[in-house]
Formats: structure tokens, C-alpha cells, sequence
């Protein structure tokens, strides 16, 4: 162990301190930072970091390499007034209404201004009024608010590994934008939200429901039902001063009472039935040589993910809907009947961990006759704000049941919000359907953990069962590599988009500590291991809902109710940009560089495409537009040359047909 002296106390350290800054904090010295995540790359941007290194002068601690024997002070007066003089121009620079903005008290901005004494702004606020970007129903965006400490940008980038922000102009017109300047539900943005979940300020947020459900619930004629995911009750603790991984379904259910819903469901329920189809979907799979591997189909982010980059492999993702899914669409064909309703009054909200759940219930695969099968999504931030309007002391709660059917689940429907959940609850039946007898073990403990990849080769029966589970879609890129190109064999993968699973989503409470997803994770466990029962296939009323209801698993009834398909998409839906004009031009140049064509070598194309025209001084005579889909995913590049398209075609052979096409229009 080396040492350091930090504020005049001996400080060890080891060869695996990333950098001063966590050093520092091990000395329970809390530097205040904007730009630092442990799971990100090191930035440097914000320069609240500074410390004092002895023969050195100020540097920032997140950027520095702990040595030994180095004197580092961090509290000087000098110290002291950089930071305050830091946060006063960022105050000053954007626009910061701390008492409207939804992130308020879970702001970093607002916190650290707090901790450092900012009283007052001596500087003149600078004048910002940006559009404000709400296309997307997952996010609202508001560059009015944004520090430009690139947080987002990284987590985007080597999180997801999809780019879907950057930054865009220089100086003082800097700003972080989406593609083109594009709004984010018009770019290859799958809805994660996890650029809202590092943000320190309002600058990206979920997309607020609260509203709209407060108005059906104040709707006598409205039989509102509710029901909120496994991740949901480790977490909603934590909006309430709660350690993070407390169980509190019981408190969950009594909240949502008091607040006015007419009947409390659990998609934990719904997260037994998609078992019950999937797991069955993928041993008819495996005996019957269908489509292999099978991609798990619960996360809304990743399937958008697989339209958008891998469209070819789509018939790999089971058809089965989401737990969410598959509750709504339940619920709007069986509950009119059974709560002796007007299937027009039933309204079914439910409450979610994840961002791009707003977006999936939006879907028209997940409509049944028209009407939308979940008509509302909030997040478990959004809960939290309800509980909050309707004056309830969350903490002193006592535990109240949930309303039967729905309400009923098993270990392995709670098990779902983590990484490698949805993996072992289907195991948990597989397994017992290919070897015909009682599991003697009921915990995989070889799916679990926290790595970003994780294989597992399982023996079942005469079959090794090769299985993967993961997490971050830039984990997910390498693995679905790793498939197409014959390095890896799987039968079936588990992938979730966000760090953690469910439980690490960004309607979650905001957090910044890795340490409090290992939480939430311990306590899905704990509350897997509490239930009565640990297997889907045991869940009395998933057995009377196929006894009197879907028919057999997997069977006509079930197939038109649980399960979907999903389709090739458009990354960009707008119109193309057009880079090179001509009025009254004759011939009209357009190259794809969407998705999937920019990873063939769209973006070369298109340079070296200008470059030709200029060279041969031909922009008298041609338009060249950037479009963004030509509906030829699977063959890109694409380029369109007066009106016809070209697919998978060089630059070479570009060439001769724009020589061509203006040889004849100039004639």
C-alpha cells in the first residue's frame, strides 16, 4: 500500500484508485463534481475537483493519478472561491427556475450551490431561449438548462454505445443537440433515458403523465386500476429517506389506495404469465430447430435497438410481449367482464422504472381494437411526486394487500427487475419442462452478478443449455457481434438496456452510486426469497387465468393476446437534409445515412460524392441531399440518383451512373 497526505492526514491507496479524486473521497472528503461518474470516462470539464498538489499548483482530482508521498489540500480559500465562482457562472449562464424545475432536490447544480454557501449571483444572467425538444414521449430535453458538463453525451456513447447527442458549434454557441438537430424522437435515440439519469441538472428529464392520470382519476365515470413493476418497490423507498433496496410492495399497494385507484395489480403477475410463453417458446425453439438464439423481448429500449441496428435479426427476439404488455392487453379483454364494467371506463395505468415504457405503450402492436392496452406510464420518480401531492407520509405507512387476480406473484416474477431475473425465472420452468421433474435447486446463482457479460453453460438433461446474460447495449453490440460472425453459440440471451436491469432505469429515484443499484438488486432477492412461491408455473392464478381464460400456454387465444412481432425502422423519420444546392438543378444526388447504411460506409460515400461533383465542377447541374431511411436496411449503403435507388453499391459504380443520368439530362 502506497500513502498520500490529504488536508494534513496519511491517506493509503492502491494501485486499483482510478484517480485522486476517489482517494480523496476514501478520506471521507467529499470533492463536489459534475462531470464524474466512476462507470463513465474521465472528463475533466467541470474543474470543481480542483485541489491544491504541493510543488504543483491547482489540478483537478479526477484527472490526476494518486503517487506516493504527494501533499494535496483540498479546502483552501483559493479552493473555495473557484468553486463558488464556478457555480455562480453557471447560475448565471443558463436558466435555472429551481422551484418549477422537475429536478428539483435531485439536482446537482441546486445541491452543490447549497454545500458551497452560493447566496448570491454577482453576475449578470445571461438571456436563453432555446426550443425546448418534446418529441420524444419518453424524455423532454431543454438545452436552457443544459451545463454542458457531457455527462449525457458519454453515457449515450459508452453506456449504450449509440451516440444519440453530442455536442454541436463552438464557444459560446456550444450546445449539446441529437443528431442534425433533430429532435430525439426523429434520431436513432431508443428511449433509454439514461442521459436523464446522469444529467446533474433539468436539462433531459422523463416525460411528466401526471397530470392526465390525476384527471382520470378525478373522473367518477372512470374505473382507474393500477400496477407497477418488480423494480418499483426496492426504490420508491429512497424518494422518501428510505435506505435504497427496501422492500415496500405492501406500502406501495396503500399509497396507491389512498391516492384514489379503484384496484392495485401487480406486473409481477404479468411477469409470471410472460414466463409461462417464454420459456415455452423457447424449449418448442430449441426441440423443433427454430430461430436460434433467442433474444429476450422485455426491454422496450433493446428491441427498438435490434429494429434499428440489427433489423436482419429480428426473428431471433422471442414474440413474446413485455410483462407490461402482456398486463394491459390482459387486462383491457378480461377485467370489463370481471369488474362488470364499460370496457370504455377502463383506464390501466401502471407505474415503471424505465423511459422507454412511455414509448412502448404508444406502439400499435400494443392496441387491442384500436384502443391502447396501458394508457398511462409513469415513473417511479412520478409515483413519487403523487404520494408527495396528495400529503401522504410514505414512511409511516402500514403494509395493505393487493387486489386478486392480478395481484398475486411469485419469486421469479419479482426476480425480473434485475440482470440475469428474467434468465433465471425462465429457467426456473425450462429447466423442469425438458427434464420432467421438480427443480431440487431453485437459484441460478451462475446468471447473477453485476459484469457486463455474463456466460453461462448449464447441463439439462442431455442438452449443455448455452445461455448469456446482459446489460448496456454497448455490451449487447458486442455480443449480437459475436453471434452473426460465428464466434459465439447461444440457445437463449438475456438483454437489458440499463446498467443493472430494471432496477437501474431512469424513472428510478436518481442516483450517482453504483453502490445503490447492488442494493435494489439484494432486495429483489430478499423479496424473491419472502413469497410463498418461487416458480411462474405455480402461481395459482396464472393456472386459473389458462384454465378459464387463455386456453393452453402457448395455444391460439394466448398467441393473439401475449405476443407481437417487431419491424425494421426508421431512424430518422423526417426529410433529408440538403447539403448541396442548385435551383432549378437536374438531377437530384441523395445518400442514405441512416443506421445501418452509416455503419456500411454511408458517411465516406457521401464525402467523397461531394468531393467529385466539386472537383468536376458539376454543382450547376446537381442537388446532393443526406436522407435518412431509404427502406433498404439490410442492403446498404444506399444511394438514390435521380429516381432510382441504388443498394450496396461502390463509389466507383456511383460514379459512372451520375456521369451517366447527366450525360442524358444535359442532351
Amino acid at each position: 500500500m502506497n500513502t498520500l497526505t490529504v488536508d494534513g492526514k496519511l491517506v493509503t491507496f492502491s494501485n486499483d484508485d482510478r484517480n485522486l479524486l476517489e482517494v480523496i473521497r476514501k478520506a471521507n472528503i467529499e470533492l463536489p463534481t459534475f462531470c464524474y461518474h466512476s462507470e463513465l470516462s474521465v472528463y475533466g470539464a467541470c474543474r470543481l475537483c480542483l485541489v491544491e498538489i504541493e510543488g504543483r499548483g491547482l489540478n483537478t482530482a479526477c484527472t490526476t493519478k494518486p503517487e506516493p508521498n504527494l501533499v494535496v489540500r483540498t479546502n483552501t480559500a483559493q479552493l473555495r472561491d473557484i468553486r463558488k465562482f464556478t457555480i455562480e457562472l453557471l447560475l448565471a449562464s443558463y436558466e435555472h427556475d429551481c422551484t418549477t424545475c422537475s429536478k428539483s432536490t435531485a439536482c446537482k447544480l441546486q445541491d452543490i450551490a447549497k454545500r458551497l454557501g452560493v447566496t448570491k449571483v454577482r453576475f449578470k444572467r445571461g438571456q436563453s431561449n432555446l426550443p425546448i425538444d418534446d418529441s420524444s414521449w419518453a424524455l423532454v430535453r431543454d438545452p436552457n438548462k443544459c451545463i454542458l458538463c457531457g455527462d449525457c453525451v458519454r453515457a449515450c456513447e459508452e453506456i449504450q454505445g449509440i451516440g444519440a447527442i453530442d455536442f454541436a458549434w463552438r464557444g459560446a454557441n456550444t450546445h449539446v443537440v441529437p443528431a442534425f438537430n433533430k429532435g430525439l424522437a426523429h434520431v436513432d435515440c431508443v428511449d433509454c433515458g439514461q442521459c436523464s439519469r446522469v444529467c446533474p441538472t433539468g436539462a433531459i428529464v422523463p416525460r411528466s403523465q401526471i397530470d392526465a392520470v390525476w384527471k382520470e382519476l378525478d373522473n367518477p365515470e372512470k374505473t382507474v386500476v393500477v400496477h407497477f413493476a418488480p423494480a418499483v418497490r426496492v426504490a420508491i423507498g429512497e424518494a422518501f429517506g428510505m435506505p435504497a433496496g427496501t422492500v415496500l410492495p405492501g406500502q406501495i399497494a396503500s399509497a396507491l389506495r389512498t391516492i384514489g385507484f379503484d384496484k392495485i395489480y401487480d406486473t409481477s403477475f404479468t411477469a409470471d404469465l410472460t414466463i409461462m410463453e417464454e420459456a415455452t417458446e423457447l424449449v418448442g425453439r430449441i426441440q423443433n430447430g427454430g430461430v436460434m438464439p433467442m433474444f429476450t423481448s422485455c426491454c422496450p429500449a433493446w428491441v427498438k435497438y435490434m429494429e434499428q441496428y440489427y433489423p436482419e435479426m429480428l426473428p431471433n427476439l422471442s414474440t413474446c410481449k413485455s410483462p407490461m404488455g402482456m398486463f394491459g392487453a390482459v387486462a383491457k379483454s378480461y377485467l370489463p367482464d370481471f369488474l362488470n364494467i364499460d370496457p370504455k371506463n377502463l383506464v390501466v395505468v401502471t407505474i415503471m422504472p424505465c423511459t422507454a415504457k412511455k414509448v412502448e405503450a404508444k406502439r400499435p402492436e400494443f392496441t387491442t381494437d384500436g384502443m391502447p392496452d396501458n394508457d398511462y406510464v409513469l415513473t417511479t420518480q412520478e409515483f413519487a411526486t403523487m404520494i408527495k401531492q396528495s400529503g401522504i407520509r410514505f414512511q409511516d405507512l402500514s403494509p395493505e394487500p393487493f387486489d386478486l387476480p392480478f395481484g398475486y406473484k411469485t419469486g421469479a416474477g419479482v426476480i425480473f427487475g434485475n440482470t440475469g431475473g428474467v434468465m433465471e425465472a425462465a429457467l426456473r420452468y425450462a429447466v423442469e419442462i425438458v427434464e420432467g421433474k421438480p427443480l431440487s435447486n431453485l437459484e441460478f446463482n451462475e446468471v447473477r452478478g453485476e459484469e457486463g457479460i455474463r456466460e453461462i453453460n448449464l447441463t439439462v438433461g442431455e442438452l449443455e443449455l448455452k445461455i448469456a446474460v446482459v446489460h448496456g447495449l454497448k455490451n449487447a453490440k458486442k455480443v449480437v457481434q459475436d453471434i452473426k460472425e460465428g464466434r459465439k453459440i447461444y440457445h437463449f440471451v438475456e438483454v437489458m438496456t440499463c446498467p443493472g436491469g430494471c432496477i437501474g432505469g431512469a424513472g428510478q429515484p436518481v442516483y450517482f452510486d453504483k453502490a445503490i443499484r447492488t442494493e435494489r438488486i439484494k432486495g429483489l432477492y430478499s423479496a424473491d426469497k419472502m413469497l410463498q412461491m418461487q416458480k411462474s408455473q405455480e402461481n395459482p392464478y396464472i393456472q386459473e387465468l389458462y384454465k378459464n381464460f387463455l386456453g393452453e400456454v402457448g395455444g391460439e387465444k394466448a398467441h393473439k393476446l401475449l405476443h407481437t412481432h417487431y419491424y425494421n425502422r426508421k431512424r430518422i423519420s423526417e426529410e433529408g437534409m440538403s447539403i448541396l444546392e442548385n435551383v432549378g438543378n437536374k438531377l437530384s444526388i441523395s445518400v442514405c445515412v441512416g443506421t445501418n447504411c452509416f455503419m456500411k460506409g454511408s458517411q465516406e460515400i457521401l464525402k467523397r460524392v461531394l468531393n467529385f461533383i466539386e472537383s468536376k465542377n458539376l454543382t450547376d447541374f446537381v442537388e446532393v441531399k443526406a436522407n435518412f431511411c431509404m427502406e433498404n436496411c439490410d442492403k446498404g449503403p444506399s444511394v438514390s440518383i435521380g429516381n432510382k435507388v441504388y443498394s450496396n453499391v461502390s463509389f466507383d459504380n456511383i460514379v459512372k451512373e451520375i456521369e451517366a443520368q447527366l450525360e442524358a439530362v444535359t442532351k
